[in-house]
This record gives C-alpha cells, structure tokens and sequence, in this order.
C-alpha cells in the first residue's frame, strides 16, 4: 500500500478510510473526538473500528497494565481487518513509552504528548513501515493548551477544561504523560459550551486531569484570574444546556462553596465521583495523597446535607505496597460506614518511573485480586442501597440513542441507571418518571 496524499481524491471511492479508538478515560474521548476534526471529509471518509480501513488511530492509555495489554489486542484485531493497514498509536502511553509501542508488530506510527493534535501532518504517506516513526519529547516541554470536546452520541458531550497534573502521587504517571497542570480561560470554555448546546446536546460532562486545579495558565508561566468555583458558575448561566455534570474532583479540591452553589444550581446535577484511593490514612500518606481520612467524611457529609439524594462515586486503590489485611479492612470499614453510592475499583499495579515501584512490602497479586473482590461486592450493595433510597421519587431521566435488547436506556440527574421498552421518540429527550422498581440487571424501572 503507498496511498498519500499529494492529490484531492476525484471521487469518494478514492477517500482515505480511517477509525479511530480510544482507550482510557473521558478526556481522551474528548480530545479524540477534537483530533478527529482535522480529518477533512474531502480527503477522509470515517467508518467503525471494527471495520475495514486504510488508517487506524489508537488513543492509548497508560492508568493499568490492562490497558497496555488491550493496546497490543487492538492492534492484532486491526491488522486481521486490513494487514496493510496503517496504524496509529498517539495519547499517554505513546508519551510514556515510545519505544514499546514502536515495538509492538503493525504500528507505523508514534506521537507523544506535543505531537497528538498534528497527527494528519505525519499522514502524507500513508505506506507500512518496517520501522515505526516515533515523535515524543520531553515531558516537560508539554505545557501548552488544547482546547477539546466529544459529542459521540449526541446526547452527552465530554467538555475538556484543564490538562496535566502538578501533584506527585508516588503510584500515578499521569504527570510523566500530560505534563504541568494547565487550563483553558471561563470565556474559552463557555463558548465551548455554547457550541455544543447549538448542537441540541442536552448534557456536558465537565473532565480533565484535575480539573479542580482550573485556573492555571500554559507554560507554567501565567494564571488565570478564575477558579474552578468561578468556571462553574459561568457555566451555569449558558443557555440551551439542560445538565452539567462534574466529573472527578479531588477531595481537597472540591470546596463548600462549590457543593453549595451545585446544591441551588439550576443545571448542575447532584453527582459527585471523589477520589479516596485508601481509607487507610497511613497509606493515603504514602501515596502522597494531599488529605486524610476525615477531610473526606467532611466533604460527603457536606454534600448529602445540601443534597440528600446526591450520588456519590469513589475511586479506590486495593494492593498498594504496604497495605496490610488490617489497613485493607480499615478502607473497607470506612466505605463501608460512609454514605456513598459506588465504587470504582483498582488493582494497584506497578507502573515504571514511579516513586511506589521502588516500596517494599509488595503484596501478592492474589490477595491484590482478593480484595478487589471484595470491595466490588461493596460497591453492588453500596449501589442497591442508593437506588432502594431513591424508589418512589421522581427524577428526570435523559433518554439515550441505543436499542439495547429492545430498552432505551437513561440516567437520572443523580445518576441512577434507567430503562423502559424501546421508544425511538424518546431518544435524547428529558422525562420526568416516578422510580417504582429495581430489575433483576440492576436498572430501575417505571413500568409497575
């Protein structure tokens, strides 16, 4: 194959095909989807990923070896489609290891952290290589800003507001992959907003690395003026969007001022997902996490005193060097204890380059898994619990584009999962229901 593209196509027959995937978490959606943009429609026509093409881009993700792993199959299953397929691998493992990507069998192509968002200027020849092309740099020279926003099915958009992360969490290399913290203007982002609101999307999900941290300008050099608190409140005033949902925000960052204000909103909704990582305030110290223990309780109790029936979410780290049964079943007591609504659970796993790959006191990876287990058990029942609380009320349900075995599936404000049958009239429309059940998959239900 020696496509390029020096010439206009004179037909569509002859339109570069290109998919794309993204591994990871909403922001990589997002700037997906903006990467996705320069993809001229002159020159490119897009299809599925599962789908025959002439380019595939893979958005990778370095949080968990699983995903390292997931990179390597997506590989394989694109090369079976097409063996003479191009294929791309940008995003923070790209960043974080180059090399082992340009190792792995298939890729042609590897852009870190500052080249991503000029991936169609690596694109003029599109020919297989035996050799992969590689363009990554330092860390730190990454410090510029690029604004981004997903809007896949056309129901919800992924809204990028800030990028890199100035913490030093001695198990995270999202730092060694995105660089500095740094964050678009209120007026910026607002606008991005209103882009998307003249798209008839009902939703935006506001994401970033540490987007609490709002407020820091490019280059390490410069701050803007606002907070996260003043971003909110812009946000709250921007016509045409009926919801606005925060997505992870770190304890110490999220502020009273902040629940108070989503408490008396008119279109943030009742959800919150706090990183916790341990319950365990001696390995909450060695992750190098910036609170303890009761500055969470504090922020929960904060939150269900404002909003009663707010959802609140958790992220959690089980196997961390050091975690001892006792520090694990303290995390689980804690949880266990505290008024939240789920769990998003995470074997630790070792990543290069980081502080805690040099602790002692690993723990096998059978008990990491155990108390995975464990605590994903905790999360089903956590979850019950919110919904049974939530029966007999009503909340408004956004209705989403799938089919699914013949239900049309939403999530209310406070984010508990819906369906009723299948009604294409209802896609991308708000209802009002009365909760009356909970199925035997876990859904709430209208029907009696």
């Amino acid at each position: 194959m020696a496509t390029t593209l020096q010439q206009k196509p004179t037909s569509a027959t002859d339109k570069i095909q290109v998919a794309f995937h993204t591994l990871g978490c909403k922001l990589n959606f997002a700037e997906t989807a903006e990467i996705s943009k320069d993809f001229s429609s002159e020159y490119y026509d897009r299809v599925e990923f599962d789908q025959p093409a002439d380019v595939y881009i893979i958005n990778t993700c370095s949080v968990t070896e699983n995903a390292d792993k997931r990179f390597k199959a997506l590989v394989a299953k694109v090369l079976r489609q097409n063996d003479q397929a191009f294929v791309a691998a940008i995003g923070c493992y790209a960043q974080l290891q180059p090399e082992a990507l340009a190792d792995v069998a298939g890729v042609d192509l590897v852009l870190g952290a500052s080249e991503k968002f000029n991936l169609t200027h690596y694109l003029s020849d599109l020919t297989k290589r035996s050799v992969s092309e590689v363009h990554s740099c330092e860390i730190e020279d990454v410090n510029e800003y690029q604004s981004s926003f997903s809007t896949g099915d056309r129901t919800r958009a992924f809204l990028k507001v800030q990028d890199g992360c100035d913490y030093k969490c001695s198990y995270c290399t999202i730092p060694l992959a995105r660089g500095i913290s740094r964050s678009d203007t209120v007026a910026n982002v607002a606008q991005k907003a209103e882009e998307i609101a003249a798209q008839s999307i009902k939703e935006i999900v506001l994401t970033g690395v540490n987007i609490g941290d709002f407020g820091k300008g490019e280059y390490g050099l410069k701050k803007h003026d606002d907070t996260f608190l003043d971003l909110v409140v812009a946000l709250d005033a921007v016509k045409g969007i009926e919801r606005i949902r925060i997505s992870s925000i770190e304890p110490n960052l999220l502020k009273n001022e902040i629940i108070d204000f989503v408490g008396k909103s008119a279109h943030f909704v009742p959800h919150f997902h706090i990183p916790l990582q341990s319950g365990s305030d001696l390995v909450l110290k060695k992750m190098r996490r910036r609170y303890l223990s009761k500055l969470y309780v504090d922020r929960v109790q904060q939150i269900k005193q404002v909003m009663p029936h707010a959802c609140i979410g958790v992220d959690v780290i089980v196997g961390f060097p050091g975690e001892t049964e006792e520090e694990f079943l303290t995390t689980y007591r804690f949880l266990a204890d505290l008024d939240i609504s789920y769990l998003h659970v995470f074997t630790y796993s070792e990543r290069p380059n980081t502080e805690a790959i040099h602790f002692d006191e690993v723990v096998p990876m059978s008990v990491r898994n155990k108390r995975s287990k464990l605590l994903r058990g905790l999360s089903v029942k956590k979850r019950h619990a919110f919904y049974l609380s939530q029966l007999g009320t009503t909340q408004q349900v956004l209705w989403e584009g799938e089919n699914k075995k013949g239900y049309i599936h939403g999530f209310t404000s406070n984010y508990i999962k819906m369906r009723k049958i299948w009604d294409p009239a209802a896609i991308n429309t708000l209802e009002n229901v009365c909760l009356s059940r909970i199925d035997d998959e876990g859904f709430v239900r209208t029907e009696a």
